[in-house]
């Protein structure tokens, strides 16, 4: 677990320029997306590290700003591995009681000998949407932006020969949640560079089994077909998202 910092990060307006691109982009995919529809209560699932972070306080800024007065619920995963940055959860605390966001942690039982990214990210669902249902949430809002969609994209199209990337909002039936994603239109190049100037770039991801993962080796991949078409992640994230809202039988 990382050291307890003395400093605690709060991002909120008045943004600099970057701030308000980013809040735009995210009422955009709110608006285009439907993703906040006919709800006023979100449950975010915050790892701690620049996404979910990120994600927090921009659903913080929209709140009751052209659209409901959200009711925001943070909910963390802690345990001795579990898929995140591996912060001191008072320190999470500390930032969601400045927001005047309800702080909820669930405990992962996860262990090093069997980590494994599946079954690690199972159990961190399963964990998130309990904790949800206990505080009457159905919508669950989750980091993922939108590199993380393109990879989700290559990894099913090479692996699977399925064109399916992470969709804006999707219907866990089973669950009786709804999961959304706000950052979709968001580069992890914009938070990164959006958590630098607010403090909190320096948390990174404490998994020891993320590095050699299949996400991480896509990036790399993206990264060269970046040298030879430099709009890659932007047409693929484009196309991405045309093909989920044109097909209904488009993919987790």
């Amino acid at each position: 677990m990382q050291p307890f910092p003395p400093f605690i990060p709060v991002a909120k307006p008045p943004w600099t320029r970057l701030g308000r691109k980013l809040e735009s982009m995210c009422r955009k995919a709110l608006f285009d997306f439907s993703l906040v529809k006919d709800t006023n209560k979100i449950a975010i699932a915050l790892s701690g590290g620049k996404d979910s972070l990120t994600l927090l306080f921009l659903l913080h800024a929209i709140s009751g700003k052209g659209f409901p007065d959200f009711e925001l619920h943070a909910i963390h995963v802690g345990g001795e591995f579990s898929c995140g940055a591996g912060l001191h959860e008072n320190y999470l605390k500390n930032i969601c009681d400045k927001l005047g966001v309800n702080f909820i942690v669930k405990q992962s039982m996860q262990k090093r000998e069997t980590l494994e990214c599946y079954s690690c990210s199972r159990e961190r669902r399963r964990l998130i949407f309990d904790a949800a249902k206990e505080v009457g949430a159905t919508v669950i809002a989750f980091g993922h932006h939108r590199d993380d969609n393109i990879q989700t994209l290559l990894m099913n199209l090479l692996h699977k020969a399925e064109f399916a990337g992470n969709l804006p909002k999707i219907e866990m039936y089973d669950y009786g949640i709804t999961i959304i994603r706000p950052l979709i239109y968001i580069s992890e190049n914009e938070i990164r560079e959006f958590a630098k100037h607010y403090g909190f770039a320096r948390i990174t991801c404490g998994c020891p089994v993320g590095q050699g993962s299949l996400r991480k080796k896509t990036e790399n991949l993206l990264k060269t077909l970046e040298e030879y078409f430099p709009n890659a992640r932007t047409n693929l994230s484009q196309a991405s998202l045309e093909y989920g809202s044109n097909k209904a039988s488009f993919k987790e």
